[in-house]
């Protein structure tokens, strides 16, 4: 049997782990959101993080959260910019750059931010609630 404390400790840290890989999605897609291709290549397509449940083995009861994979989003063909002084650009001028949008990744980063976050107070809280059940010990 687990005391809660540690259970609840696991659980805040899973979703760290998650929502780090978030927030690492989300750099990358803000990264790459200037990048541009040939025209006879794909885009950069932006890439979100899917989550799935974990549960216990034994009981059953959920254990936290795990990074399910990654999902490309958004077209492959991105959008063509006329740009004849790029050294990519084709014989007409135009290159291809990624169809991302700036404030959809900011939202996004801002929701994984406030999901680090909040994983992170109940790792502090649990700590601390540890840490005063040692020191009830310590005094009985």
């Amino acid at each position: 049997m687990s005391l809660p404390t540690f259970g609840a400790i696991g659980i805040a840290g899973t979703g760290l782990t998650v929502y780090r890989k978030w927030l690492d999605a989300v750099s990358d897609n803000i990264t790459n959101m200037n990048n541009a291709s040939p025209t006879s290549a794909a885009a950069f397509q932006a890439r979100y993080v899917q989550a799935r449940a974990v549960t216990d083995g034994v009981t059953g009861q959920g254990a936290g959260v795990a990074v399910g994979g990654t999902v490309l989003s958004g077209n492959a063909q991105g959008r063509l910019v006329y740009e004849p002084s790029n050294p990519l650009a084709d014989a007409k001028g135009y290159v291809r750059y990624p169809d991302i949008d700036l404030g959809s990744q900011m939202a996004q980063m801002i929701m994984a931010q406030r999901g680090y976050q909040a994983n992170l107070a109940v790792v502090d809280r649990a700590k601390t609630a540890y840490e005063a059940a040692l020191q009830l010990g310590r005094n009985a």
